[in-house]
């Protein structure tokens, strides 16, 4: 009882990730008898045909290019070869050049039903690389393809749950969003997602033109409130003003002269005569 508690708990601490399992598995196999015997025959060719099969043997891969060798079927030792040079058989062993450079795409305009039911066409561009070479050609199909398809339907998903304000006020937390997404579901796949964008969100025309309503009646409402606060400031300026007016009645004959010189700038035929009501006071019936 007590050896299988240890056997169980040196098994829990020394588990392994599935891609690293998965190259211990094929490391530690081999490639079998006949398979060795296959090697060999490779490298004896090689060595009878050395000046002319030397040029078959080395292979030259760019600072930004990876190459898996498939000897037999199984990955060379579990990684990627170069930059640089690196040796093949001619008979055993092939390779594939992988490109571990950012790769960007545009994601197709994808019409979504948000979740207040509107319907919208939104498009995006997704940057990425490839992490390990080893992993995006043994663990997937097409990375590259695989990739455009699942942000494709990552767009979909993460805009299906949001309003049409949120998605036109929260770009940038969309976008974080999609990129864990992706990342996560691309990370067994050797793929790094580094950024993704949101480019562009058109709305339907008649979506267009009643948010466009809606803007202008919300300004024509802040035009009238300010317009009412304005002409209730003046009010009660000129209520200050009458009152200072009627403490000094010098003042209103002052007033009386600053609107004829104000009129008189602006070149009219216009003549006016100030009457003071002084004058007329005599004349205007008594109030019983």
């Amino acid at each position: 009882m007590q050896f299988s508690l240890r056997y169980n708990l040196f098994s829990i601490l020394h588990r392994k990730s599935p891609e690293k399992s998965w190259t211990i598995e094929k490391s530690e196999s081999g490639i079998g008898c006949c398979g060795w015997i296959l090697v060999i025959l490779s490298y004896l060719m090689v060595i009878v045909t050395f000046p002319i099969s030397i040029w078959m043997c080395i292979k030259i891969v760019q600072e930004y290019e990876r190459a898996v060798i498939f000897r037999l079927g199984r990955i060379v030792s579990g990684k990627a070869k170069g930059p640089g040079i690196f040796f093949v058989l001619p008979c055993t062993d092939s390779f594939i050049k992988i490109d571990i450079r950012t790769i960007s795409f545009d994601i197709p305009p994808q019409e979504i039903l948000t979740k207040d039911s509107v319907t919208i066409c939104v498009d995006g561009v997704v940057y990425y690389r490839v992490q390990s070479a080893v992993s995006s050609v043994a663990n997937v199909t097409n990375a590259d393809l695989s990739t455009r398809l699942l942000a494709q339907t990552t767009l979909r998903n993460v805009l299906g749950t949001k309003n049409l304000s949120e998605i036109l006020s929260d770009r940038e937390e969309i976008a974080h969003n999609m990129q864990a997404t992706l990342d996560e579901a691309t990370d067994n796949w050797g793929i790094k997602v580094e950024r993704v964008e949101i480019k562009d969100v058109k709305l339907p025309i008649q979506m267009q033109r009643a948010m466009a309503a809606e803007a202008e009646a919300a300004r024509d409402a802040r035009a009238k409130v300010i317009a009412a606060e304005g002409e209730m400031n003046a009010s009660r300026a000129l209520k200050e003003a009458s009152l200072v007016i009627a403490e000094s009645p010098s003042a209103l004959q002052l007033r009386y002269l600053q609107t004829l010189t104000a009129i008189a700038s602006e070149k009219n035929s216009t003549i006016i005569f100030p009457l003071p009501m002084d004058v007329l006071q005599p004349f205007m019936p008594e109030r019983k």
